[in-house]
């Protein structure tokens, strides 16, 4: 695959992603919706199944959908690392454009809801995350671990095989609802203290498409906290990557 179907595919499944999750924090959080209320639980099926979507999409480039997972498949596949490491910015191009692009889409079929939220200034936990006990080292290691154990499943579930950039599963469409599911335990057990980005573009695309959308009243973008989910995600692929070569 070439480097524009890359950008293509991710950019597509990508933006399927965060249109969902976005839409379904969106569906909770703001006054006049019939998901209002809906509460975390709400929130977490609606993010893992956004993961199914969107990586059902994607397959053709291999449905990273997320940098810490490209970055684990890169280390994990030793012998075509992705078609060469050039191919790396494709899937990060194609995912960053394709977060902020389904973003803006959630915002639109949420649109008169937003203008008529109450409190507009909190609406930026809709786009992107934050931790309820700000300590940024902290938070990190939270983010770290939480992305470590997605990209660790990926790589050692047996019924996955990672090589020439790709995520094969056995069953496609199983392997990727196995995926959601995964993405939903990990937003139950572990995604209360920080809102679980465990993915790079999902938080950065939505924040700065929080930062230039016109919302009536919103509040700051918290760009200070934004290399948080940047860098505690990279990390927890990494570290994944690296578990892969050790013990295979």
């Amino acid at each position: 695959m070439n480097f524009g179907e890359i950008i293509l595919w991710e950019m597509m499944g990508t933006a399927m992603l965060t249109l969902l999750g976005v839409g379904v924090v969106a569906n909770v959080v703001l006054k006049k919706t019939l998901g209002n209320n809906g509460g975390w639980l709400l929130i977490n099926i609606g993010w893992g199944f956004a993961v199914f979507v969107g990586a059902s999409i994607a397959a053709p480039a291999g449905a990273h959908l997320n940098p810490a997972v490209t970055l684990g498949v890169a280390l994990a596949d030793a012998d075509a690392k992705m078609g060469g490491w050039g191919n790396f910015p494709a899937y990060l191009i194609g995912q960053i454009v394709g977060a902020f692009l389904g973003a803006v889409l959630a915002w639109a079929a949420y649109k008169l809801q937003f203008d008529t939220h109450d409190e507009p200034r909190n609406t930026r936990g809709i786009f992107c995350t934050g931790p309820t006990v700000p300590n940024y080292l902290w938070n990190t290691v939270t983010e770290v671990i939480g992305t470590f154990v997605l990209v660790a499943w990926i790589l050692l579930s047996p019924g996955a095989k990672v090589g020439a950039g790709s995520i094969e599963f056995g069953n496609s469409a199983l392997g990727y609802a196995a995926v959601a599911f995964v993405v939903i335990g990990i937003g139950s057990s572990l995604g209360g203290p920080t809102g679980y980005a465990i993915n790079p573009v999902r938080d950065l695309g939505p924040r700065i498409a929080y930062a230039v959308l016109p919302i009536k009243g919103k509040g700051s973008p918290e760009w200070n906290y934004s290399w948080v989910p940047i860098v505690g995600p990279l990390l927890g692929g990494l570290l994944a990557g690296l578990l892969y070569l050790i013990v295979t």
